[in-house]
């Protein structure tokens, strides 16, 4: 069918609401937003779905997720007769909707529904899935994406997010689906009357917040001033419940940002890494001249620190939490044959970190599921307690093996001991930092974003990684001592080739002396292609940030 014709039908939809409809009569002129619009089917992966919320197959809607989670039932109930599914929502614009109609369309399937009756983070979800024995789990979430863009992520039963063969088997479902016409519902009220569906009891989320506590590194006497902002997102009742329980009482909440709110007002990017949506929190660190500020994402799954240090406020990279829990752990938390575990765009610092300490590293493509596999490869080898960390850059950490996805409130625990640790030595998180440059290495490192929208922008990032597969425009990054090329499944060195063991993903990453690393790869959830750097001092991170950048441009 056409792409003019399936706007057509689209719009002369009967279910559709009047705003929907008003919605498409708006672009009727507009020919390019009718085609990126409807030029394809928002595609399911690993990820689940993400896109920005409007009407159209490429856009996230209720007719969307009802179809994708039509596309989910029936993968498993090609499985089984009787299956159990838990949902869990953040504070995006429409999460709670698109939850409810996910749990309409189960229900309305015969399955079994749990789901949380208020806004409740991705790690709980995780947690519920593995608690509640269920057969799948899905979050309404788009993370840390601009206020705009919603998702729709899918967990298996073990809590992971859902592997490569699960998620093209449900794609396959999807695929099948007529949006309109192929779709099961009734109504979530009526589901939630004959208890087809039911609420999440209060008692599993004390115990997963009794769970987190477990995970406490060290009980010293709490004398950390803390700052947080759940930057509008699910992370408020969690994240101060959490450090209530662990003893610190000194939080106080950035107020502008407390309460849910889809819009994020003061932070339209509500990502934690970035220092606009910390710009509040950071006024009140100095305001009250705390020791640190904690930022949350929307679903509370990335934890973001900023430090109060004598030389001024300082953002600390993903990274570099990632470091310090580690030393923490590996130096304090004792464990035979440790395993931690990284993604490969993650600092190569803590491979180095590795041969002090004799820890085992197993490092993974982006993406915290595969993090969450190796606790379940682990845990299938009754090994579960080898493991000690997991980390990935974007601000994501997990010592839990309960869960197994990415978890700021565990992070939260633990990143508050760790400071308060260091400031009952009369320290800070950015002294330590600088103990471990000297000891390890002054690495540094730097992530560069570019971002192409639409139709035009995807062949524009697929012309860059092709460009980086030529040998003419790798010479012009330097002596190159191994590439990696993650879509041959290869790390080639001297002409000879040796297997990452890794699933194929489109993913360069170029080693080069002195340890250093470049890594480009396209988002799996933004229209953007990412550049990781880590470089040996300053002045060499700024030469591979320029020349990076300068290549990119001139493709």
């Amino acid at each position: 069918m056409e792409i003019f014709d399936v706007y057509k039908r689209w719009l002369d939809n009967p279910s559709l609401s009047d705003d929907e409809r008003e919605e498409l009569l708006s672009i009727k002129d507009d020919k390019e937003e009718i085609m990126d619009r409807f030029y394809r089917d928002l595609k399911f992966g690993t990820g689940g779905l993400r896109g920005v919320m409007a009407m159209g197959t490429n856009r996230m809607n209720r007719f969307i997720i009802k179809k994708a989670t039509q596309g989910l039932a029936n993968y498993l109930l090609n499985i089984k007769k009787d299956n159990i599914v838990a949902i869990a929502y953040d504070s995006r614009n429409h999460s709670k909707e698109f939850a409810q109609e996910s749990a309409n369309v189960l229900a309305s399937n015969g399955i079994k529904v749990y789901i949380y009756q208020e806004l409740m983070p991705t790690p709980a979800l995780s947690y519920a899935v593995r608690y509640l024995k269920c057969d799948a789990g899905i979050v309404i979430t788009a993370s840390h994406n601009p206020k705009q863009y919603n998702g729709y992520k899918v967990y298996g039963n073990d809590g992971c997010q859902c592997t490569l063969e699960m998620a093209d088997a449900i794609y396959q479902e999807i695929s099948k689906i007529d949006v309109f016409s192929d779709v099961k519902t009734t109504s979530f009220r009526e589901q939630l009357e004959k208890e087809n569906i039911e609420y999440i009891k209060e008692q599993l989320i004390k115990d997963y917040f009794k769970s987190t506590l477990k995970e406490s590194l060290y009980k010293e006497k709490r004398v950390l001033n803390i700052v947080y902002t759940p930057l509008n997102g699910a992370g408020l009742r969690p994240i101060t419940t959490i450090l209530k329980m662990d003893g610190f009482d000194k939080v106080k909440v950035v107020k502008e940002q407390e309460q849910p709110d889809g819009d994020f007002v003061t932070c339209p990017y509500p990502n934690p890494e970035i220092k606009e949506a910390l710009k509040l929190g950071i006024r009140d660190l100095k305001n009250e001249n705390a020791d640190i500020l904690i930022a949350s994402d929307p679903d509370s799954d990335r934890l973001g620190c900023v430090v109060n240090d004598k030389n001024g406020i300082r953002i600390l990279t993903g990274n570099e939490v990632g470091l310090l829990l580690l030393d923490a752990l590996i130096r304090d938390r004792k464990k035979n044959n440790p395993v931690v575990v990284k993604t490969i765009v993650s600092t190569d610092m803590v491979n180095i970190i590795a041969n002090k300490y004799n820890f085992e590293v197993r490092e993974v493509l982006t993406g915290f599921k595969f993090i969450g596999e190796q606790i379940l490869w682990l845990e299938q080898k009754g090994e579960k307690d080898r493991f000690l960390f997991g980390f990935e850059e974007s601000c994501g950490y997990l010592t839990n093996t309960e869960v197994r996805d990415k978890d700021a409130v565990n992070a939260a625990v633990l990143l508050a001991e760790v400071a308060n640790h260091y400031k009952l030595q009369g320290k800070n998180l950015v002294d330590r930092l600088k103990e471990l440059y000297k000891e390890f290495g002054d690495y540094k490192t730097n992530l560069l974003t570019f971002e192409y929208q639409g139709m035009a922008g995807q062949e524009k990032i697929d012309n860059i990684m092709k460009a980086f597969r030529k040998e003419d425009v790798q010479k012009e990054i330097g002596e190159i001592v191994s590439c990696g090329d993650y879509l041959l499944g290869k790390i080639i060195t001297n002409g000879e080739e040796r297997d990452t063991n890794l699933p194929k993903s489109d993913v360069l990453k170029f080693f080069l002396k002195d340890n250093e690393t470049v890594t480009i790869r396209p988002s799996g959830t933004e229209p953007k292609l990412k550049a990781y750097i880590f470089a040996y001092g300053q002045e060499r991170l700024e030469s591979l940030t320029n020349k990076i950048t300068e290549i990119i441009g001139k493709i």
